[in-house]
């Protein structure tokens, strides 16, 4: 359905719709996630306009986590709104957010939104949903990384298309979806949390990066955005080596994979911690950390006789010429990892 509101075409409404047509897929439906606030309720209207002249339908899903007084009454104004816009189907879910994992609230309300997205993909057919992350969002995230030194991955920041996920703001700031919703008359919602500095985020936000644009002068935020950009890059170009690579080295075994070591070792070391990371994810499931990673390719490089490698969810060890990998015999109860013998 096109949208009911014609707002008059201003700089900041084009600059949202033009992010947004650049962004949508060829055909079906998709779902704007909307909470109510400023950067999802205008990604929603430029959505509600952009998606019907691609002939394509447009929803929303409104995830409702029950973690504030009232949280039910402003997923239904949320509702209010993306009908208002045009939007249809509107899916209002309440989800049970619970820190079983002992990340924290922000990852564990993360995760539980992210469920129902996947529930309302399901249950709709939709082909993506659209998320309202901004270049502020993104400038944010790569701060974070960075100080807790989690490596490139994390630098990269949120890429614009991840499986069925897509991020049309990333090169908008924050600043111009509320003018595009002032402009198209539209009221949205001021996340409490959003203000609240118990929240790393929140602090980066309000704190962090204004130091550094009045310290080091304007532009920090899009000189972050860009270096994710750049690592993304970089990243994608050395993950599609690594698959060439690794199809010549490894060969399945009756326990599980096995790596040539000489093929390891005549890579430089970019590309043979990227290639261990590779086996342990796609033949095991498994996210190894850089400490992980370089314990194995120590097997590689520094070989004096150590024994297996007892790591989250993958076992390594080496047989001659070659790394094995295959399921842990043990769950581990100390430490990130074990060895067993020589060390």
């Amino acid at each position: 359905m096109e949208s009911i509101r014609r707002p008059r075409l201003t700089p900041a409404i084009a600059d949202l719709r033009r992010a947004v047509r650049e962004q949508l897929p060829d055909a079906g439906l998709v779902l704007v996630g909307l909470s109510g606030g400023a950067d999802s309720l205008a990604l929603a209207a430029a959505t509600a306009f952009e998606a019907p002249r691609a002939g394509l339908r447009a929803g929303a899903v409104i995830v409702d986590h029950g973690l504030q007084a009232g949280s039910a009454t402003v997923a239904q104004a949320a509702a209010v709104q993306a009908g208002t816009l045009g939007l249809d189907p509107v899916l209002v879910v309440r989800v049970s957010v619970t820190d079983a994992g002992g990340d924290g609230p922000e990852a564990a309300a993360r995760a539980a939104r992210y469920d129902a997205f996947e529930t309302a993909l399901g249950s709709t057919g939709a082909v993506a949903v659209l998320l309202g992350h901004t270049l502020d969002d993104q400038a944010e995230t790569v701060l974070l990384g960075l100080a807790r030194g989690s490596g490139a991955a994390s630098l990269q920041g949120m890429a614009p298309v991840s499986g069925p996920y897509r991020r049309p703001l990333l090169g908008i700031r924050r600043a111009q979806t509320r003018q595009a919703c002032e402009d198209a008359e539209l009221l949205p919602w001021s996340d409490p949390q959003n203000a609240d500095p118990r929240y790393a985020r929140v602090r980066v936000r309000e704190r962090v990066l204004p130091v550094l644009e009045d310290e080091l002068g304007p532009g920090i935020a899009e000189a972050l955005a860009r270096t994710a950009e750049t690592l993304r890059e970089d990243a994608d170009a050395l993950d599609t080596m690594v698959v060439g690579i690794l199809a010549a080295i490894t060969e399945p075994t009756e326990a599980g994979i096995a790596v040539s070591v000489a093929g390891l070792a005549a890579n430089p070391a970019a590309l043979r911690q990227r290639m261990i990371r590779q086996v342990a994810a796609s033949g095991f499931g498994v996210s190894l950390e850089r400490s992980h990673t370089v314990a194995v390719a120590r097997l590689v490089t520094h070989w004096h006789g150590q024994n297996a490698l007892d790591l989250p969810g993958v076992r390594v060890e080496r047989q001659g010429g070659m790394l094995l990998f295959s399921a842990p015999r043990h769950t581990q109860n100390k430490g990130p990892f074990h060895t067993h013998g020589t060390s």
